[in-house]
């Protein structure tokens, strides 16, 4: 038994058994191997943000579809972590936008703050930064998403005060975090 192989065991509980249910009942009979992404993610959530060989298993199991079909999913988008993650996965834009705006003095800040690098977690298991492609919020640039919340218009002090609540077990303030509504210009006073 090799030191992974408790990772690799996965089986849907109760919970979502029933979601799984309500999830492949939309999509017309013969087709539902297209639910593969709704399950992937409540697999990933079900799984500590982690899409492990026995979630790619499962799944191709309740879908009737082969492991590579599972797997072309789970490894073509972003969304889908096919290493384990932090409990908080820190993904920063790094796209044009968000680069004129100061998404590498962000990553610098969350670099120096949780002392890892790009594509790293804190020995902790408490973070994971990755820079991803653009997350559509290029007006608010810039911005992070934090496991399924955006956080936009941000400097590298009020990146670090979100991290310190994580840490403490805090809610942050989502959104922008200027108190700039939606996508509306904003004036500097």
């Amino acid at each position: 038994m090799n030191e992974n192989s408790s990772l690799d065991f996965f089986e849907f509980n109760a919970e979502s058994l029933k979601k799984i249910e309500a999830i492949v009942a939309k999509y017309p009979a013969g087709k539902q191997k297209s639910a593969v992404m709704p399950l992937l993610d409540l697999a990933q959530r079900q799984n500590k943000n982690y899409i492990s060989k026995g979630v790619v298993g499962v799944v191709a199991k309740v879908l009737s579809i082969t492991e590579r079909e599972v797997y072309e999913v789970a490894t073509f988008y972003s969304m889908y972590n096919t290493k384990p993650v932090g409990k908080y996965l820190v993904q920063i834009c790094g796209t044009t936008p968000c680069m004129l705006r100061g998404s590498e003095d962000i990553i610098s800040a969350i670099c120096n703050f949780l002392g890892i690098k790009l594509e790293e977690t804190t020995q902790d298991g408490m973070f994971t930064l990755m820079e991803v492609e653009c997350l559509g919020a290029c007006s608010n640039a810039p911005m992070v998403q934090i496991n399924d919340w955006y956080y936009e218009d941000l400097t590298p002090a009020s990146i670090i005060e979100i991290l310190k609540d994580l840490q403490n077990g805090k809610t942050p303030k989502k959104g922008s975090q200027i108190g700039r509504r939606s996508a509306e210009p904003f004036e500097c006073k």
